[in-house]
């Protein structure tokens, strides 16, 4: 942008409530609206507006096409029920809403941007350029995003199942079956295949990530990791970028991510990522769990493998007696839950067997050589799909069971405290700061 472009993103970030951020901080979110905005945008038509009116006109055109913009980005329009969780360092404040418009239940992100650093500032700018350029079934859409009150408001559906961790840490604590899994990681291959061919890495694929609607979609969020592999044009054959705020998941980073060398990694690290996630949702826990990230790294560059547990990866000897609740199973670090899925106190937990193909698609995913990992739409037809017959919002729900969905919402809504507080419980059970968005 030149000099005047600038000059006017600075005055047109106050016109449109933005006067108190920090310089940069006007600078930064005012280039991305204007950037943003439609070639036949003026910026002398806000003069004529109120402030909410600028702010809502200019998001709204921030967009990717038919996942924006469904929602009218206007605060009035939100009616705010409870916080159902925080993040960002605690900026972000998470809040279960009801679109007055249409009744839908939906998430909103507000992001207070008088508190954020600059280098948050340009976190946030990143994943919303991207959650503008995405369209894609299997990537959670941004519904609406505008300024409020020195708020950036980020509207998003309601996941009436939650994470995938959230599953695995309330109901299936020695993992999911096979076949529901099967379901999650097609979802998961197919979005980052469309992102891979978008020229992004995610660096961010973890349970927590992996979200599950109330028809049981499946959608993957935590768009503030990504990297975009084009620079000037053209593709990078690696980049050597380190995720920041990474400290949440490093036990799903690649060996080539973590050892940050002069070879770089590439879209084949979001694969190994894929098998981590793979051995989280089978066994209940994620691989390295607790592991100093030195210890972590070091395994990972020997080599050390995570795989499934079941009968072909547990002596027949250990699977005859429980372990304590802090016993190691999988010989890197894990402390492993002891508890039979089928209430069955005799039954080891990992008494079971995963297919051969399941085995195969971890073992595949999880090569220390980068070169030797499929890519996602390679991995899409593996056989380890092949036991997929039908769409996953048939079968997901069926295949989650006992768990139901959030949707008890319209009782909470009539003050009745028993309703309240059954909704209230329900969401305590998701861990929506990690859900990223």
């Amino acid at each position: 942008m030149s000099q005047n472009w600038y000059i006017m993103a600075i005055k047109y970030c106050a016109e449109v409530g933005l006067s108190k951020f920090y310089p940069i901080h006007m600078l930064l979110l005012a280039e991305w609206i204007l950037l943003s905005l439609p070639l036949d945008s003026h910026l002398g038509d806000s003069r004529r507006k109120t402030d909410e009116a600028a702010s809502a006109e200019s998001i709204a055109s921030c967009r990717g096409p038919d996942t924006m913009g469904v929602y009218t980005p206007d605060s009035n329009c939100y009616d705010l029920l409870t916080i159902i969780g925080k993040g960002f360092e605690d900026l972000m404040t998470v809040n279960l809403a009801r679109y007055i418009p249409s009744g839908e239940y939906v998430c909103i992100r507000r992001v207070n941007m008088e508190s954020c650093t600059n280098d948050m500032v340009a976190f946030l700018q990143t994943e919303l350029h991207v959650s503008k350029l995405f369209n894609h079934p299997n990537i959670l859409p941004y519904r609406a995003t505008f300024i409020a009150d020195n708020e950036l408001w980020v509207v998003t559906p309601f996941m009436a199942y939650g994470s995938a961790k959230d599953l695995i840490c309330t109901h299936f604590t020695d993992g999911m079956s096979e076949l529901a899994i099967a379901y999650i990681l097609l979802g998961v291959l197919k979005a980052l295949d469309y992102i891979h061919h978008m020229g992004y890495v995610h660096r961010s694929v973890k349970a927590s990530h992996i979200l599950i609607s109330v028809d049981g979609k499946v959608y993957l969020s935590g768009l503030r990791s990504i990297l975009s592999m084009i620079n000037h044009g053209q593709r990078l054959k690696v980049v050597h970028d380190f995720p920041k705020h990474s400290s949440r998941v490093l036990p799903w980073l690649s060996p080539e991510v973590l050892q940050q060398n002069l070879q770089g990694y590439d879209a084949k690290s979001d694969i190994y990522s894929v098998g981590i996630a793979a051995c989280e949702l089978a066994n209940g826990h994620v691989p390295f769990k607790d592991m100093p990230a030195t210890q972590m790294l070091l395994e990972k560059l020997n080599g050390t493998v995570p795989c499934l547990l079941d009968t072909a990866t547990i002596p027949a000897s250990e699977l005859t007696m429980m372990p304590p609740r802090s016993g190691a199973e999988s010989g890197i670090g894990e402390g492993t839950s002891c508890r039979p899925s089928n209430g069955e106190p005799s039954m080891h937990p990992y008494n079971r067997s995963f297919s051969p193909h399941f085995h195969n698609l971890v073992e595949l995913c999880l090569q220390r050589n980068p070169e030797l990992r499929p890519n996602a739409g390679t991995l899409l037809n593996h056989s380890f799909f092949k036991q997929i017959r039908r769409r996953a919002s048939e079968a997901l729900p069926e295949l989650l069971r006992p768990v139901s969905p959030i949707t008890n919402f319209e009782e909470a809504r009539t003050s009745e405290p028993q309703s309240v507080m059954e909704l209230a419980t329900d969401l305590e059970h998701l861990d929506v700061d990690d859900w990223d968005f």
